[in-house]
């Protein structure tokens, strides 16, 4: 937490930028944390959530940024949030509370399990995927996240219509990304940082920003035209993410890790 010189008490700020939403008075802090998951899905989102409405996923959350100014400036959607890491979790649990939403939850969990396991077919609205771990090692290609066989599950957990939004700073990761997303949905690149967060959605990406790393931006319209035969034999054309990660990234996941920590 960095308090900005003359900045109201109920306001936090990290790496000079302000964090989404403000701290409420205790009695109106929330709990958004799920503590575990229950032992196998489909998740009930109408029952997490006390209502009915669109769900936005953010898998690898990190400490919450996004999906602490998302839900504060989108109400009427629903927030599920995770990430691998217990300790950020804490921290965007945390917020989410003092915050006082509602329409937030929180858990510790791996996006490929959540979306196999977990997330209903054509039951959320949007997916975000920001700066996933680009594993610069070659030994260790075989653990990013974004496969054909990802998409594919992307590609079923999203209604009809529904937006996957990614985001990273690695240019190797999006060359590889602006080729396979485009089987599965209508892309758009973003070269322009977003509109509702000009500093940046994530707290990588204002770190990133400020060492002059360029972020690469995009947003999928998932096909509807595709059914699961046909989305199934797109991705089977679809090399595996076995690019070269190559420049000076390593060090910046070094620094990130360091300051999370």
């Amino acid at each position: 937490m960095e308090p900005a010189p003359g900045s109201a008490p109920d306001c936090e700020y990290e790496l000079g930028v302000p964090i989404p939403g403000r701290i409420v008075r205790p009695e109106l802090w929330t709990r958004t944390g799920i503590k575990r998951l229950p032992e196998s899905g489909p998740l009930d989102w109408e029952a997490i959530f006390g209502r009915r409405a669109p769900v936005i996923l953010d898998l690898g959350c990190g400490n919450g940024r996004f999906t602490l100014a998302s839900a504060v400036a989108r109400p009427e959607c629903d927030h599920f949030a995770i990430d691998v890491l217990p300790v950020v979790i804490r921290y965007a649990t945390r917020r989410g509370n003092q915050r006082g939403l509602s329409n937030a939850r929180f858990a510790v969990k791996d996006a490929e399990t959540l979306l196999a396991r977990y997330v209903p077919a054509e039951s959320v609205a949007e997916i975000h995927l920001y700066h996933p771990q680009p594993h610069h090692d070659p030994r260790a290609a075989g653990k990013r996240l974004l496969t054909p066989e990802f998409l594919l599950a992307v590609h079923r957990a999203l209604e009809p219509g529904g937006l996957f939004v990614v985001q990273t700073d690695n240019p190797d990761y999006w060359t590889y990304m602006a080729r396979a997303i485009p089987a599965l949905f209508d892309f758009e690149q973003h070269p322009e940082p977003w509109p509702d967060a000009p500093a940046g959605r994530t707290r990588r990406e204002i770190l990133a920003r400020s060492r002059g790393f360029v972020i690469f931006r995009g947003v999928g319209c998932k096909r509807d035209d595709l059914d699961t035969d046909a989305a199934r034999a797109r991705v089977a054309a679809l090399p595996l993410p076995r690019f070269r990660s190559r420049g000076p990234w390593l060090e910046l996941d070094r620094l990130e890790r360091e300051q999370r920590d």
